[in-house]
């Protein structure tokens, strides 16, 4: 799989069988790396589960984290990024619910590796991004 791959679904993103294959890990990554700022940078005033996308984002990127856990953590954080979800985010209201959704489940399986300092990280950048 190259870092031109076509969008896959959200199943796909977030499949551990998927998800944790070496090649998706490093498209994942590289979507996120490419996509996930100009999006929240975009979104982070409409959406109520913007620090949790900015906590994953930081456990994510965080040498401490398991591999395993960082996989899935880059596959939601792709499907938050891919243009082709469940719910497409323009429809206003709903866009994102798909999208929190997915965010909530991986914080509710997991959260043990989403640490304080990501969460306070997550805070200061959500401050920076509002006051835009």
């Amino acid at each position: 799989m190259s870092a031109k791959a076509k969008p896959y679904s959200a199943q796909e993103a977030l499949d551990p069988k998927t998800a944790l294959i070496p090649a998706v890990q490093r498209v994942n990554e590289r979507r996120v790396s490419r996509g996930f700022w100009p999006k929240i940078t975009r979104t982070a005033a409409r959406i109520p589960f913007a620090d949790q996308l900015l906590s994953v984002w930081y456990a994510a990127r965080d040498p401490e984290t398991p591999t395993a856990a960082k996989g899935i953590m880059l596959g939601a954080l792709a499907y938050f990024v891919l243009p082709i979800d469940a719910i497409p985010d323009v429809f206003a209201g709903i866009g994102f619910t798909d999208d929190a959704a997915v965010i909530a489940a991986l914080i509710a399986t997991l959260g043990a590796n989403i640490r304080k300092r990501h969460r306070d990280q997550a805070s200061e950048a959500l401050e920076r991004l509002k006051a835009r």
